[in-house]
């Protein structure tokens, strides 16, 4: 008979914590030894021999004195099965291919992945709406699609894993997708000036342009000025993020200052704006320049196509899933990444119309 083996307080402690390290409990750096001892009710020194032990075993790693002991995830470790919920921004965003190429290359990874009930939009981008929806939610990791900053600013303050797929994180400790539109959008002020636009718009969805601009129109509107072209509201037009506000929004473009340029942040809004251009009879490129931040496969069946912005979302899959796979394992992923955006040559820039 095989002898058996007691395991000491401090042993048993170790064996928790390394438990609770691998499931993805504790990332980055581990809690003081006085931190740990309150949580799990055992005295101060057999928490700090726990830590030791696991020291030992190079699952912690000293720092220095007074420091926090790092986290050191080995390359073998097991990898617990997550269970990841996408909040979409939109009901739209679940019938796009790669939110839904996501769901099953998470599956095939061995996660299991919901869809939430309720979308950025539906909770109108409310910190504390989301924060009940995440309390009432049975979820070990969230992807989040294009919040804004204040959003995902909740997230990064929380001990949940969230992952931002797009959306406005500027020095947030989130790992991050998207693509990088804001130098060829650059390209575009410069080429539009060229041609002789200084009434030109971005239009943006209100995640991007509140609490305050977010890298995207910030770089569009740094471009203007650098080509000598005041800035304000007039560029980054304010609206509610509905139809009603932005149809209001146009109208209100329209009826006062023509812009000769339009830069549409989200494909999504490119109809309804052609619609309202051609109740009025503006052509483009005719009477004005028409540009897409995002791609949509309809362009294509346009007369003339729209010219716009083109990506590939099957790197942004796979990050997503190597991040899930990472916090599986108890390692600590920040890393953001920026996909290579394309230029879609169509027929709706030309030169600047004549200001009667």
């Amino acid at each position: 008979m095989k002898e058996l083996q007691l395991m000491s307080i401090a042993e048993q402690v170790a064996e928790h914590l390394r438990r609770e390290i691998l499931m993805g409990a504790f990332s980055g750096e581990m809690p003081g030894s006085k931190s740990l001892a309150e949580s799990l009710g055992v005295n101060h020194k057999t928490a700090e021999a726990a830590a030791t032990l696991l020291e030992r075993e190079g699952l912690l790693k000293i720092q220095g004195p007074g420091k926090p002991r790092r986290i050191i995830i080995p390359d073998d470790a097991p990898m617990t099965s997550l269970r990841v919920a996408i909040l979409p921004f939109d009901a739209y965003d679940a019938r796009l291919h790669y939110i839904i190429d996501l769901q099953h290359s998470l599956s095939m990874a061995g996660h299991s992945t919901m869809l939430t009930t309720k979308s950025l939009a539906d909770l109108r981008m409310d910190p504390k709406r989301v924060a009940r929806l995440v309390q009432n939610t049975p979820a070990d990791a969230w992807i989040v699609v294009a919040a804004h900053h204040e959003v995902l600013k909740w997230f990064a303050n929380q001990p949940i894993p969230t992952f931002a797929f797009f959306g406005t994180v500027r020095s947030l400790p989130l790992a991050r997708v998207g693509p990088a539109k804001g130098p060829i959008t650059a390209r575009f002020v410069q080429q539009l000036v060229a041609l002789g636009h200084h009434r030109i718009v971005m239009l943006a969805r209100e995640g991007l342009r509140k609490p305050q601009p977010g890298p995207l129109p910030l770089q569009f509107l740094e471009e203007l000025q650098a080509q000598g072209i005041a800035t304000g509201s007039y560029n980054l037009p304010d609206w509610d993020d509905n139809p009603q506000s932005f149809h209001e929004c146009l109208r209100s473009l329209f009826d006062k200052t023509p812009p000769t340029a339009l830069l549409v942040e989200d494909a999504k809004l490119v109809p309804a704006t052609m619609q309202f251009l051609a109740r009025r009879d503006i052509r483009s490129p005719r009477d004005i320049s028409l540009i897409s931040l995002d791609p949509d496969e309809a362009f294509q069946w346009i007369d003339p196509p729209v010219t716009h912005l083109s990506f590939d979302g099957r790197p942004w899959v796979r990050r997503t899933v190597e991040w899930a796979n990472n916090v599986a394992r108890g390692k600590e992923d920040r890393r953001k990444d920026w996909t290579k955006v394309t230029l879609v040559e169509g027929g709706t820039i030309g030169p600047a119309p004549l200001i009667k």
